[in-house]
C-alpha cells in the first residue's frame, strides 16, 4: 500500500502519557464499563488533595501535551476508547465496540447511549463528528505543533491540505453509530485515540465559550474562555474552579455519570513544583499523595506508613549519539565500542530504582515486534578498545551532555546515571568532556539542534505501539539529531512506515522484529540503557488508586477514609 509519510514534530521535552494495545483488524471490542461494571471498595464522600508538579497549560486536552494538564483533564473527559486500569490494554470507553473494513480504511464505532456531557448536552454520533471536524479544521495558532501536537503526530495535516492527513471524514450513521474514514491504513488506529488529547468534548460548551479562540502571544498562548474556565466532558468529575494564584484546581463528582459514580465529593490538585516540598506536604497531611517520588525517598516513605506503588516500566532510557559533529561517531564500530563499554547491569542495580531492567532494544518487551534475538552488547571494555583500534579511534574523545534540574520516570537521577556511564567510558580508554545544562535551560535545545555528541534522553510510551517508540525516534529524516547524515537513515524511516502500513498482524510483527535486529546490529543510532519503573505515593487513608504503567491514573474509584 502506498504510504504518505507524516512529518512528525519533535517532542523530546515532553513525557508521553496515554497508551493502549492495538485491536486486530478482525476483532471488535465490547464494553465492560457501565452501571454494573463494579467499583473499588471504600468510603464514599470526602476530598482528596493530590500534589501536582506543575500547573496545567489549559483545560482543553486537544491543545495540551503535558502530563500535569492530562492528569486533570483525564478525570473530566473520556475518549471513544480508553485504557484498562493498571495495564496498557485498550478497552471501550464512550464507544462500546468498533469494527474495521477489510482494508482498515473505514472504522465503525458503536456508541454508548444515555450519556450526557456535564452541561446536559447529549453525547451522540453528531457530537463525535463535531469533535473530529473541529480538530481537522484548526487554523492559525491552533494548527501549530505547539498546540496541536498530538493531532500532527498521529493524523498529520489539517483541512488546508498543506500536509497529508490520515483523517478523511466522520459520518454519523445514526444517533449511536459513527463511521471514521482514513486516507491510509495504520496499525496505530484506533489505539492512538486512547490518548487524552482525543477526548470528546461538549460541542455546545465549545461553541458557547469559543473553544478555538486561541492566540499566540510571544512564546506563549492566550487560551479561550472554554479552555480556562468551562471544560466540559462526560467523565466522573466536573470542573469547578482553578485558583491560579494559589495553584489549586477543584473538581467535583459528576452525579449524572452513566457508570459507577466517583466516590469522592471533591478532587483537588494543588500545584507544588518542588519534589521535596511535595514530600513534606504529604508528611504534614496537607496533601494525600503525589507522583514520581524520588527513588531515594522510597524506603523512608514506606517506613513512614505511606502507600508507595511502583508501576510496571513502560519507558526507555538511552544514550543518544549525534553523528553530525564528530566523525568518529559516524563509524558503526565506534558506536558499538560505546555499547560494550557501558556496564548496564551494574548501572541498573546500583543507580536505578527497584524493578528497573536492562534495555536490549528501543522499547519494552511488552510492545509488539520485540525481537528476542537482537545483537546484544554485554559489558566488555577489552572488546570496546579493540573496536576503537580497528576503527582508528583508539584515542576517542567525546563531549557528553547530561541534564540538571530534571527528573524523568526513565531518568530519576541524571547526575548519577551520567557519572556511572562516564566512569565506564573512561575505563575503556575514552576521554569524556562533561557538559551539563538545565533541562529547560539549554539542554533540550542543544540536543534538538544536534549540538550534543553523547546525551541522555528517553521516552515514556504514549500508547502500546512500536511506532510510538521507534517511529517517534527514527521515523523521519527531518530535523533528526540521531541519524543526521547517516546513509541508512532513509531506509530505516521507510521500513518503519512500511511496517506501520502492513495490515496483517503476523507480517507486521515480523517487520518490526527485523527493524529491531537491524537497529541493534547494523545501525545502532543510540544505545538502549534501561526501563525504569516510576512510583506514585499516597497516604494510607487513600484506597482504590490503581497505578498505571502509562502514568494514567483514574481517580473515580478512589476513596479516602476518615
Amino acid at each position: 500500500m502506498l504510504q504518505t509519510r507524516v512529518t512528525r514534530p519533535r517532542r523530546i521535552a515532553l513525557i508521553g502519557l496515554a497508551g493502549a494495545v492495538a485491536v486486530s483488524l478482525s476483532a471488535c471490542a465490547e464494553s465492560e464499563r457501565g452501571p454494573d461494571a463494579g467499583g473499588g471498595e471504600g468510603q464514599t464522600g470526602g476530598t482528596l488533595v493530590f500534589g501536582a508538579a506543575g500547573a496545567p497549560s489549559n483545560f482543553d486536552p486537544f491543545f495540551a501535551s503535558d502530563g500535569e494538564t492530562f492528569r486533570v483533564t483525564r478525570q473530566i473527559y473520556e475518549g471513544l476508547v480508553g485504557i484498562t486500569p493498571g495495564t496498557a490494554d485498550l478497552e471501550p470507553e464512550l464507544a462500546t465496540e468498533w469494527t474495521p473494513s477489510p482494508d482498515g480504511l473505514n472504522w465503525t464505532f458503536k456508541l454508548r447511549t444515555g450519556v450526557t456531557f456535564h452541561d446536559g448536552t447529549p453525547f451522540n454520533a453528531d457530537a463525535v463528528c463535531k469533535n473530529f471536524e473541529r480538530w481537522y479544521n484548526q487554523t492559525g495558532a491552533g494548527a501549530t505543533a505547539a498546540l496541536s501536537y498530538y493531532w500532527i503526530e498521529n493524523f498529520g495535516g489539517f483541512s488546508d491540505g498543506k500536509q497529508p492527513s490520515l483523517y478523511k471524514s466522520c459520518t454519523a450513521k445514526d444517533e449511536s453509530t459513527v463511521e471514521l474514514a482514513l486516507t491510509r491504513f495504520t496499525a496505530r488506529f484506533p489505539t492512538m485515540l486512547s490518548q487524552s488529547a482525543f477526548a470528546i468534548q461538549s460541542p455546545t460548551a465549545m461553541e458557547k465559550y469559543k473553544a478555538d479562540d486561541v492566540k499566540a502571544q510571544g512564546d506563549s498562548f492566550i487560551f479561550s474562555e472554554y479552555a480556562r474556565s468551562h471544560p466540559t466532558g462526560t467523565g466522573p468529575f466536573k470542573f469547578v474552579s482553578y485558583d491560579e494564584a494559589n495553584g489549586t484546581i477543584e473538581l467535583a463528582r459528576n452525579d449524572a455519570y452513566y457508570g459507577d459514580k466517583a466516590k469522592l465529593d471533591k478532587l483537588i490538585f494543588r500545584v507544588i513544583p518542588d519534589e521535596t516540598a511535595r514530600k513534606q506536604a504529604l508528611e504534614a497531611g496537607d496533601i494525600d499523595g503525589y507522583d514520581l517520588p524520588s527513588p531515594a525517598d522510597w524506603a523512608s516513605l514506606k517506613e513512614g506508613g505511606y502507600n508507595l506503588m511502583i508501576r510496571d516500566p513502560f519507558n526507555i532510557l538511552y544514550l543518544g549519539i549525534t553523528q553530525k559533529n564528530n566523525d568518529a561517531l559516524k563509524e558503526l564500530k565506534v558506536r558499538q565500542a560505546l555499547a560494550y563499554a557501558i556496564d548496564r547491569e551494574t548501572l541498573v542495580k546500583s543507580v536505578l530504582p527497584e524493578g528497573a531492567e536492562v534495555a536490549k532494544q528501543f522499547y519494552p518487551p511488552t510492545v509488539v515486534g520485540y525481537a528476542n534475538d537482537v545483537m546484544e552488547y554485554p559489558h566488555d571494555p577489552a572488546k570496546a578498545k579493540q573496536l576503537l583500534a580497528e576503527a582508528g579511534y583508539e584515542n576517542l574523545k567525546v563531549k557528553f551532555w547530561w541534564p540538571t534540574q530534571v527528573s524523568r520516570p526513565y531518568m530519576p537521577n541524571p547526575q548519577s546515571i551520567f557519572g556511572a556511564i562516564q566512569e565506564d567510558l573512561q575505563a575503556a580508554g575514552i576521554t569524556v568532556e562533561p557538559v551539563s545544562k538545565p533541562w529547560a535551560g539549554g539542554y533540550v535545545d542543544d540536543v534538538e539542534v544536534a549540538r550534543a555528541e553523547l546525551f541522555l534522553l528517553g521516552w515514556t510510551g504514549d500508547y502500546n505501539s512500536p511506532d510510538n517508540f521507534i517511529g517517534t525516534f527514527f521515523g523521519t529524516t527531518e530535523n533528526q539529531f540521531w541519524t543526521s547524515g547517516s546513509p541508512w537513515a532513509e531506509d530505516l524511516a521507510t521500513a518503519i512506515d512500511a511496517a506501520d502500513a502492513t495490515v496483517d498482524n503476523g507480517e507486521r510483527d515480523a517487520k518490526y522484529q527485523d527493524i529491531n535486529r537491524k537497529l541493534m546490529a547494523e545501525y545502532l543510532p543510540a544505545i538502549p540503557i534501561s526501563h525504569s519503573p516510576p512510583a506514585i505515593v499516597v497516604s494510607s487513608k487513600v484506597q482504590g488508586l490503581v497505578p498505571s504503567p502509562l502514568t494514567q491514573e483514574e481517580f473515580g474509584p478512589v476513596s479516602v477514609t476518615s
